[in-house]
């Protein structure tokens, strides 16, 4: 009997405890999540995404503040291949390091994997996503010029870099993926998001583009595409809440994809954090599947439907 395929959505954010960013600290947290994949191995197919918001962030940092004319940063796109390296070979190894203990022997893979999107997409017109470190205003106006970015001011901080955030339309390395899982293999992909790519007309060469597409969207789509049975956002809270953070919020728990549009309709859950990992596990869950909203210490009860915030369609 085959098991059932699980595609599980890490944030990037939850490889940082109390927001300690060494190497060493986030490959702490990795162990941890290391530990629990390896356990539901043993009745889950898995595939790991993972999200890169802080690390991506420091990459660019670094790039911008060593940037010579000998050495110049790296584009965008390019720092997400850096993650997804950095970010992949900690979980692997962590992974890997699970099973060794129990003295198991398990493939991991992690893949660099390439996320193609729609060159006319609007979000190339309308660029949302901040990256990278807070600048002055004077700073931003100089960087705007020499630079061509643009610029916004992000929530009384500073000015920071905005930059497209388009939706994937399809994973390069999905037949890869598949052969990976079918051998037995855990496989990491579509780190960050993806590496963003455009996939020309006639000859479907790819090319990479500065943008930044969000990681439970990549994540849902190459669930669907691998045909997965359940798709898990892991996040720092339990459940997905309305009125979060009043008196009165509600956890979620379980509920029809019609159930969870009319929350996503009401405006109950922040852009920028819980508004993309509902709206992920609804798009997978209007399919017939399942859609969960979970933290990692509640992760093996979500997949049982005890815990967290479960869409079924």
């Amino acid at each position: 009997m085959s098991k059932p395929r699980v595609v599980i959505a890490l944030g990037g954010n939850a490889l940082q405890k109390d927001g300690e960013v060494t190497a060493e600290a986030q490959k702490s947290v990795a162990e941890k999540i290391g530990q629990i994949i390896a356990k539901l191995s043993a009745k889950y197919e898995i595939i790991v995404a993972h999200g890169n918001g802080p690390q991506v962030g420091n990459i660019l940092i670094h790039e911008e503040t060593a940037s010579t004319a000998t050495a110049p940063a790296m584009p965008l796109e390019t720092a997400v291949a850096m993650s997804q390296g950095q970010i992949g070979y900690w979980l692997s190894q962590a992974i890997g390091n699970a099973f060794a203990r129990e003295h198991k022997r398990k493939q991991v893979a992690s893949i660099v994997t390439q996320v193609v999107v729609d060159r006319n997409d609007p979000a190339f017109k309308h660029p949302s996503k901040p990256i990278g470190e807070f600048y002055t205003a004077k700073e931003a106006v100089k960087l705007a010029k020499t630079r061509g970015w643009e610029m916004r001011e992000d929530s009384g901080r500073g000015y920071r870099r905005i930059v497209p955030s388009p939706k994937p339309i399809d994973i390069v390395e999905r037949r890869e993926i598949m052969s990976l899982m079918q051998s037995g293999a855990i496989v990491i992909a579509v780190g960050g998001g993806g590496i963003p790519v455009v996939r020309s007309r006639v000859l479907k060469t790819l090319r990479g583009v500065d943008a930044v597409i969000d990681k439970d969207l990549a994540a849902e789509k190459l669930a669907e595409l691998i045909k997965a049975d359940i798709f898990v956002s892991v996040t720092a809270v339990p459940n997905a809440y309305i009125n979060y953070g009043q008196p009165d919020q509600i956890a979620l728990g379980i509920l029809t994809p019609t159930e969870a549009m009319s929350y996503i309709r009401d405006g109950h859950f922040g852009a920028g954090s819980m508004l993309p990992k509902i709206q992920a596990i609804t798009q997978f869950a209007s399919k017939k599947r399942l859609g969960i909203i979970t933290s990692p210490e509640n992760l093996e009860l979500a997949l049982k439907r005890r815990s967290g915030t479960i869409v079924q369609g």
